[in-house]
């Protein structure tokens, strides 16, 4: 293991000062007025930072628009924004003449590639009948490598839909549909100037396997990407990292593990090139046996001899690394409820950090010159631009109003559970009186290998308006804290984290905080499968609302999309029966549940299927308890609809207010 070296930076923030008096409550209305950012780059010449802002649109939806703001800071604004579409991804080219990016289609219609010329307004580059899912601008601007579907079906209109035919491992995949023979390959495009022809875009990948991460070399020789190409590759985690010239030829295989390389079912990057294009950096997974039970780890490779080195490596997760223009690494790196971003020596593997404390950093950008900017925020305050300096400064003015509401505040909790040291975040309601005993919800995470950290948590905030004490609780399975601790719930599902939750909830009763007899559970994906667990094993628990849950595992192989880590975590059902019935138990002991549950499911989900639901409303409905199902059309397994997400909030609000809460 590299050596670990600490040198925390002070990271004070620069924001306005609150009011002196709260006016507001954090309400519904507020949590769905709250703008996210993302995909953060800087201007070639460091001036000006562009980012995607996502909020409130016109009618039922949300809106992203491209943003720009200078370094020195107050005068952002939009740019290249519509009414009726997203824009998203933008890069530039090396001179910063071109500025690209996606553009969704009208209704019905792909996203395509849209570039901005010496700052004229932007024209369409593609017309790819599989749309463009990623791309990467060669240096000179003049050249666009993109991810695109291409199909036997693709682009092809039919007066009667054909068969769907499927002869691959897994059937169907969430966001994706029905897994026919559709692929995500490569294509180059020229950048035509406004006005003039688009240009056709040449397949530059070919076979049965997807191809996604393109990144190009500075030196505009070699385009850098990702693809599963093993044998049995729908089975398997084998994602590997290949080299290609635009010109043409053969892949070359630059990663040389038998574990993933860039692992499309993580947050990992995709391979970043060193700014003399030689070297490429990227994230790999642990043992394949492990699935994603183990950290993210950081690797370089030499693209001349293809030598593979592990730099780095601790036991924590690592995520989007890239290169700083003085060769040194930078990387996010997840730590015990925090993210942080990271200076890593790509020699010695010394880690120094540059953000430090309560926070959870979500994305950052690096200049030319050296500046950074992070994407970051706190229990108190939404995500936000900063730069990273000695004395930080915010750049983005989205959610300053948030400051002006009467927030919930959040605090540290730990205790133990079965002898080992659980960790969580509690949030009371404002003006909570210490010894007061208040009813509580138990959030639950999905993953299950994720974590609740530091930060803006709206609906945390709007239960706790209402009254509610809020426990976010990472038991053993959460991610944060290392292999061991994620691999102590591997296999193990409604076990050792149902009694960390359960041990939790003890642990607030224990601090006068919660009402023992007023107790809910809730979350969604894995947290409406932890929500099953703990219907069926707490019987303190008196109310429950599970969304994109399960809890018949062997009715859902084969429904869902996880055929593949089922077998690499639990074994075939009709080979491993014995386990499989173990971790059904909330369905099978249906009879054994008193708690009333409301179950929330996405129609077109194929991550966590409505069947997982309906199979516990049925079954908890024939057993007399208080149930409920609701169905949201349309949408897959992260709901994006927003009279949808405010009705699953009322909702929650309204089935917690009739079987938890009892009014003082």
């Amino acid at each position: 293991m590299s050596p670990l070296r600490l040198a925390i930076t002070p990271f004070a923030l620069s924001l306005a000062a609150a009011p002196a008096a709260a006016q507001e409550a954090f309400t519904i209305d507020d949590m769905l007025r709250i703008e996210d950012l993302s995909d953060p780059v800087f201007a070639p010449d460091a001036s000006r930072i562009v980012y995607v802002v996502t909020g409130p649109g016109d009618g039922d939806a949300f809106q992203s628009d491209l943003w720009q703001v200078s370094w020195t800071g107050g005068d952002a604004r939009a740019v290249e924004a519509t009414l009726d579409r997203d824009e998203y991804a933008p890069a530039f080219s090396a001179d910063g003449r071109v500025l690209a990016f996606i553009r969704s289609g009208a209704e019905g219609e792909p996203a395509q590639l849209w570039a901005s010329v010496d700052g004229a307004r932007a024209h369409r580059v593609t017309d790819l009948p599989g749309g463009v899912d990623g791309f990467a601008l060669s240096p000179d601007g003049r050249r666009a490598v993109l991810v695109s579907e291409a199909g036997t079906n693709v682009g092809v209109e039919h007066d009667v839909p054909p068969p769907i035919v499927i002869d691959r491992f897994v059937a169907r995949e969430d966001g994706r549909g029905w897994l026919d023979d559709r692929r995500s390959q490569l294509f180059i495009t020229q950048l035509a100037p406004a006005g003039s022809d688009i240009n056709e875009a040449e397949q530059m990948t070919t076979g049965d396997f997807d191809n996604w991460n393109p990144a190009w070399s500075p030196d505009g020789t070699l385009i850098a990407f990702t693809s599963r190409r093993c044998e049995e590759r729908d089975r398997r985690f084998c994602s590997d990292i290949f080299i290609q010239s635009p010109r043409g030829g053969e892949p070359v295989q630059v990663s040389s593990s038998s574990a993933a390389d860039d692992d499309p079912s993580r947050e990992a990057g995709g391979p970043q090139w060193s700014p003399d294009s030689q070297s490429l950096v990227w994230t790999r997974n642990g043992d394949e046996a492990a699935i994603y039970y183990t950290p993210q780890q950081l690797v370089v490779a030499d693209v001349r001899t293809l030598e593979n080195r592990e730099v780095a490596w601790i036991d924590r997760w690592f995520t989007y690394p890239r290169f700083a223009p003085d060769g040194s690494l930078l990387a996010l790196v997840e730590q015990d409820r925090d993210t942080w971003l990271a200076r890593i020596d790509a020699g010695t593997g010394a880690i120094t950090y540059l953000t430090q404390g309560g926070r959870f950093a979500y994305d950052y950008a690096v200049a030319g010159d050296g500046r950074i900017a992070v994407l970051d925020g706190d229990n108190d305050r939404p995500t936000a631009l900063r730069s990273v300096e000695a004395n930080p400064r915010v750049l983005s003015p989205h959610n300053a109003w948030v400051a002006t509401r009467q927030l919930a505040p959040t605090q540290d909790v730990s205790f133990m559970s079965d002898g080992v040291e659980i960790h969580g975040l509690l949030t009371l309601p404002p003006g909570h009186q210490p010894g007061t005993r208040l009813p509580l919800i138990a959030r639950l995470h999905g993953g299950p290998v994720y974590q609740f950290s530091h930060e803006f948590m709206p609906d945390h905030q709007v239960f706790a308006a209402a009254g509610y004490a809020v426990l976010a609780i990472n038991p053993r399975g959460s991610s944060g804290r290392g292999a061991g601790f994620a691999q102590a719930q591997m296999a193990r599902w409604g076990t050792v984290d149902a009694d960390d939750i359960s041990a939790g909830i003890s642990h607030v009763i224990g601090m006068g905080v919660a009402d023992e007899d007023r107790i809910g559970v809730g979350g969604w994906s894995y947290g409406g499968i932890l929500s099953n667990y703990m219907i069926a094993s707490d019987p303190r628990v008196k109310a429950a609302v599970a969304g994109a849950g399960m809890a018949n595992f062997i009715g859902g192989y084969g429904v869902d999309m996880y055929a593949r880590e089922y077998e690499q975590e639990l074994g075939l059902p009709w080979e491993e029966t014995e386990r499989w019935m173990a971790l059904s138990y909330p369905f099978f002991r249906a009879d054994e549940i008193s708690a009333a549950t409301l179950y929330l499911c996405a129609e077109e989900d194929w991550n966590v299927p409505c069947s997982g639901s309906l199979q516990m409303y049925q079954a908890l409905r024939a057993e007399g308890v208080p149930t409920g199902l609701v169905v949201y059309p349309g949408e897959t397994h992260g709901l994006s609809v927003p009279s949808y997400l405010r009705d699953r909030m009322e909702r929650s609000l309204a089935w917690y207010g009739r079987y938890v809460r009892v009014e003082d």
